[in-house]
């Protein structure tokens, strides 16, 4: 593997352990003799860097959030995202916040792996024209916005109809993202490195109920049927209106998510086991 010689340290803004202890990674590293530079996710400055391929490593300080918004600077350039876990789920995060010392050893001497992680590329278009266009690492949303009725989306699987789904919100998810929203609407749960989209319905009403698993090559087709108060959501961002007469389309990205593994492959299954039924946003963890 290359030798790694320029880190980016991002910390969380939003958390005040990830911010100080940034400091203490980015010295320890400079002890090391990596030149390092060190800000927090939302400095534009920063991330201007990152987006230029100025770095061959990230390392983020914070939750899955953080590492999904860095997962969005990194992917065009192919950088790799070392996660130091300070939130509360860890899903994607291995390395413990007071335990990252012997992971960056680890790190500079080579002992690791890097996993890749589809993307989704989603686009929005109004009147025959892309007027967004979004890249997602976990999934889109769309479902309803102000009103508490079911939202009416028909739905095509290659320019073929599939159905009108008659439910609160469908998600188009990764493999990642399996684990996420999708989970917590029934969805399967998909290991990593699977390269699928999957659709799910969220409250379907006499409608198709079931997950769908879909190749790679697939893209899925959304519009309105019939209007309704709508928004699409990607990876948990700010909700865009969805017009009558807008379509959206999904299909995988050409760009992966590259994160540093140093735990065997069959990690994700160990980690997945121990989270379930002990969510620690409730405070339920044994």
């Amino acid at each position: 593997m290359n030798k790694i010689k320029s880190i980016a340290i991002l910390s969380n803004p939003n958390n005040e352990r990830a911010i100080a202890e940034g400091e203490v990674v980015s010295a320890y590293l400079s002890e090391k003799g990596v030149a390092t530079i060190y800000g927090k996710l939302n400095d534009d400055a920063l991330r201007a860097q990152v987006m230029n391929n100025s770095f061959d490593l990230v390392i983020t300080l914070g939750g899955d959030g953080t590492v999904l918004r860095t997962g969005h600077l990194c992917a065009p350039s192919k950088v790799p995202i070392m996660p130091i876990n300070f939130g509360r789920f860890g899903f994607l995060i291995e390395v413990p916040s007071d335990g990252w010392k012997a992971h960056v050893d680890r790190m500079l001497a080579g002992d690791y792996w890097l996993e890749k992680r589809m993307m989704l590329n989603v686009s929005m278009i109004r009147n025959g024209e892309e007027i967004e266009n979004w890249q997602a690492l976990n999934d889109i949303a769309i479902g309803r916005g102000k009103e508490m009725r079911p939202v009416h989306l028909r739905t095509s699987l290659d320019n073929k109809f599939l159905t009108i789904y008659v439910v609160d919100a469908l998600i188009v998810s990764t493999a990642t993202g399996s684990t996420a929203y999708a989970l917590a609407a029934g969805g399967p749960i998909l290991p990593p490195d699977l390269r699928n989209l999957l659709l799910v319905p969220v409250a379907p009403h006499l409608s198709i109920d079931r997950a769908i698993v879909l190749a790679e090559g697939s893209t899925v087709k959304i519009e309105m049927q019939e209007y309704r108060n709508t928004v699409i959501s990607v990876d948990g961002h700010e909700a865009v209106d969805f017009l009558l007469g807008d379509v959206i389309e999904v299909s995988a990205s050409s760009h992966s998510v590259q994160i540093m593994r140093f735990q065997q492959a069959e990690y994700f299954y160990n980690s997945i086991l121990s989270l379930m039924d002990q969510n620690p946003s409730t405070g339920a963890r044994k």
